[in-house]
């Protein structure tokens, strides 16, 4: 095994705003045009320890950060308690080595130990590759939101 998971701490920061600043910048993973900063990311670390949700990290030999996954609430009103919306992204880099895959399959087993029935995947349209992975992970097609995002100069659909 060239990886191991463990819990990323405030230390991964840096790694994971350049991972969120990449998606960014380059792609449509991320509906947002301005990079991120480390205030933001400060803010959103502390969200996620004050809610219990997974930090998982997926780092190499040499505890570099490859990789992380995490979620968070989908809605915030009462009735939506069981239903969360997740977030899976892997270093430019390396991509296209099953590594979505690994850190997608601890997210449905932390999100199953704390008894969430529902799982959300907000995935742009034109993102294949991330719809056939969960896709073979169980995750099932709810339909397209038409035109919910503009990015690059372009309206897109979110699946």
């Amino acid at each position: 095994m060239d990886y191991q998971i463990t819990p990323f701490t405030e230390t991964q920061l840096p790694e994971i705003l350049e991972i969120f600043n990449d998606a960014i910048l380059n792609s449509t993973c991320m509906y947002e045009y301005k990079p991120r900063n480390m205030q933001v990311m400060k803010d959103w670390y502390a969200d996620k320890v004050k809610g219990n949700y997974p930090l998982i990290g997926l780092f190499d030999q040499q505890g570099a950060l490859l990789g992380f996954g995490t979620y968070g609430p989908f809605r915030t009103r009462p009735a939506y308690k069981y239903t969360i919306e997740h977030s899976v992204y892997v270093r430019a880099d390396m991509r296209g080595k099953g590594y979505g895959k690994i850190l997608l399959k601890e997210i449905i087993e932390c999100a199953i130990k704390q008894d969430y029935h529902t799982i959300v995947a907000g995935i742009d349209a034109d993102n294949k590759t991330s719809i056939i992975l969960h896709e073979k992970l169980g995750f099932e097609f709810a339909g397209n939101i038409k035109q919910a995002g503009f990015k690059f100069n372009r309206w897109l659909d979110l699946a």
